[in-house]
């Protein structure tokens, strides 16, 4: 989903949503401003799973986590806990101890979601955005993300030069910057709506209300405006929230 460091940030992704974040920084633009596409695709799956396990890994050890016995763990782990393994892929969450309205998502399946988050969204809320974060790891969009992020760094080409294992070859400091670029890049358009549609087919095939779609993204657009000059070439969340209002209506 990925929202911003939190005005701009927070609807991005919600919207970004995460996952949802964004920092204004468009990873497509810049490679397509500068740089050969096709790098984008140097990673093999296999590598962009270690380079989502050192991912998360650096976020997790950088970012506050809150222990399993925490309020918000334990309520996290009570909504997504039927959502272990979807479709073979194995998830795992975790909370962020920190006032963000934020959440994203890793190719390796590690689902991150802050407290700000929790505490102003309801459970069917933050069940949309669970659902949302998974569409974006299911539907390859942050597999994309990553591959895209690592390809507009210069640590490809060392690493490349090295003949060392692309992702072993990535120092600490290095991977922060990669990280950082993957957390605060925009999803697309496309990409947005795609997540918001799995979310709602997702939940529904689970028995569970899809509403929170609607709801949630009103929320962001209470806290945050529709400012299209923030949320660039992606929906603002109001326009989000009255095409899955739509598209509830309609079934």
């Amino acid at each position: 989903m990925k929202l911003l460091p939190l005005a701009a940030a927070a609807t991005a992704s919600l919207l970004v949503l995460s996952g949802c974040k964004t920092t204004g920084m468009d990873l497509s633009k810049m490679v397509s401003a500068g740089q050969n596409l096709a790098t984008a695709a140097t990673l093999s799956d296999d590598e962009v799973r270690a380079l989502g396990n050192r991912t998360s890994a650096h976020y997790d050890k950088k970012t506050p986590v809150a222990p399993a016995g925490n309020k918000h763990a334990k309520r996290l782990a009570k909504l997504a806990s039927k959502w272990q393994t979807v479709d073979g892929m194995k998830l795992n969450y975790k909370v962020y101890l920190t006032s963000e309205v934020n959440a994203f998502a890793v190719p390796n399946g590690a689902i991150r979601v802050h407290a700000g988050l929790l505490e102003k969204f309801n459970d069917d809320e933050v069940r949309y955005v669970i659902a949302h974060e998974i569409g974006h790891v299911m539907l390859g969009h942050s597999k994309s993300q990553l591959r895209t992020a690592y390809a507009a760094s210069a640590v490809r080409e060392a690493a490349a030069a090295s003949n060392n294992n692309a992702v072993a070859a990535i120092s600490a400091s290095e991977l922060g910057a990669i990280g950082e670029a993957f957390v605060n890049a925009q999803f697309s358009q496309k990409q947005e709506n795609e997540a918001d549609d799995y979310a709602v087919d997702f939940l529904r095939k689970n028995g569970l209300k899809a509403d929170g779609a609607v709801t949630a993204l009103r929320k962001l657009e209470t806290m945050f405006g529709n400012d299209r000059s923030v949320f660039s070439s992606h929906p603002a969340p109001g326009a989000r929230a009255e095409r899955m209002a739509q598209r509830l209506a309609a079934r």
